[in-house]
């Protein structure tokens, strides 16, 4: 019966001498190993999801292809990845993911240690077992900021209130200069609206930044816009609708939480489409609205902006349930209705028909509070972009309700503790892979 082989898949550019050696060593048997070239990522995440099973990914660590999304699909089909590492670009390989390191010049004995250290063999003759992928790492806790969504339909007022709401939260001394208002959406905005002056750097610099590695606090701030008047910083979003192209999800899950990581209070303007491949068929629409479900699925807290009227609540609802069934936790749901009327009575039928219908839609679904009414003002777009404070009326009911509801999840954590409910888990990013294609290490 033959001996088990290692079965490589190999990444390189078309100048990488080690590429053809291990090439050689596989035809001549100098190293035991099946060696299966590929030219692009593309082509890797297919190979890797063909159901054939590998030992390893060989990749040329100088190709901007090995990121966390190529690392994250290997991961979760039990695919050690081994980076050929010519020194000459620094880059964080444990941060990344990456199980083994090679130089440039590594000679067989150097892959065959490698290979016993990280990947296991494959018989011959049949598929096996596919072979484990890395352990979970024990990851220390770290200070995290609290990340607050602002989403709504369109047209209300929801990058507004954003903006309201995140110098209401500067507002105190000693969370000045520790708040970012975030333009998560498609169509930015928020750099407009507060005369940035320019929209480099922003959202995709950060996103580009943590594809392979981690941005120190300071670094992060550096591709922000400080609005010194406010004491926020602004990190602009996309210049373009179609930049969303660019957008990997475990880049981009790593910059949101590199955001936590550096600021007090992240205030996120998030669209509400949040359609993902489960619900609609289509990887490229969740691979659009990547944005939108990071920031609104991980969110310590989602304002929910809605209008008053027929039409203004039945939108409402609908972005409410889309929250729900994305797998919001509606404790973390907070109804807020804008340009609502100065009648106790009128706000009184507007809770009122919205908890009725909310509970025909979604029975059981308990918001983490009634709806906060904000009333109308008019020229606050213009108030922003002259460099004026928002109307304080605008700002009351919104910080109040985040403080107090922050406040109060914080507080409940030491009774669920005590009530015995199980803790998070903390694991290192990625290592779970997602469920964009069905089953874990969908690259959606």
């Amino acid at each position: 019966m033959a001996a088990d082989r290692y079965v490589l898949l190999g990444l390189a550019g078309v100048r990488a001498r080690w590429f053809g050696e291990v090439a050689r060593w596989a035809t001549t048997a100098v190293v035991p190993v099946d060696f299966v070239k590929v030219v692009s990522a593309e082509e890797a995440r297919t190979r890797l999801r063909s159901g054939r099973p590998f030992s390893a990914l060989l990749v040329d660590g100088g190709l901007a292809a090995l990121d966390r999304d190529l690392v994250e699909v290997a991961a979760a089909h039990g695919v050690a990845v081994v980076a050929v590492d010519d020194g000459r670009t620094a880059r964080p390989w444990s941060d990344l993911g990456v199980q083994a390191v090679l130089p440039a010049t590594f000679g067989p004995d150097d892959l065959r240690a490698a290979l016993r250290a990280v990947a296991s063999p494959i018989p011959r003759g049949e598929p096996g077992p596919a072979p484990p992928g890395p352990a979970t790492a024990e990851v220390a806790p770290a200070w995290r900021g609290r990340f607050v969504a602002v989403t709504g339909a369109g047209g209300t007022g929801r990058s507004t209130l954003a903006a309201a709401l995140a110098a209401g939260l500067a507002g105190d001394p000693r969370d000045r200069g520790l708040v970012v208002l975030a333009d998560l959406a498609l169509h930015a905005q928020q750099a407009l609206l507060h005369d940035a002056g320019d929209v480099v750097p922003g959202l995709l610099e950060l996103v580009e930044a943590h594809r392979a590695g981690e941005l120190a606090p300071e670094e992060v701030r550096a591709l922000c816009f400080a609005l010194a008047d406010r004491g926020v910083d602004l990190l602009a979003g996309l210049r373009r609708h179609r930049d969303w192209t660019a957008l990997r999800p475990r880049a981009t899950a790593a910059a949101l939480d590199s955001l936590c990581r550096t600021y007090r209070y992240v205030v996120a303007d998030v669209d509400a489409d949040v359609e993902g491949e489960r619900e609609c068929g289509s990887t490229d629409v969740e691979d659009r609205n990547v944005l939108a479900r990071q920031a609104l699925g991980g969110a310590d807290l989602v304002l929910a902006v809605g209008l008053p009227g027929i039409t203004g609540v039945h939108a409402h609802l609908r972005v409410v349930r889309d929250l729900l069934e994305l797998g919001v936790p509606p404790e973390r749901i907070v109804p807020v209705v804008n340009r609502a009327p100065r009648s106790p009575r009128l706000r009184a039928e507007l809770a009122g028909a919205f908890t009725t219908l909310l509970g025909a839609a979604a029975p059981g679904a308990a918001l983490a509070s009634t709806p906060v009414f904000v009333p109308e003002r008019r020229r606050v777009a213009e108030a922003f972009h002259d460099g004026l404070p928002p109307p304080a009326a605008l700002v009351r009911p919104l910080v109040g309700a985040v403080r107090g509801l922050l406040e109060r999840a914080r507080h409940a954590a030491p009774a669920r503790r005590a009530a015995g409910y199980p803790e998070p888990v903390l694991v290192t990013p990625g290592s779970l892979g997602s469920w964009a294609d069905g089953e874990p290490g969908g690259d959606g």
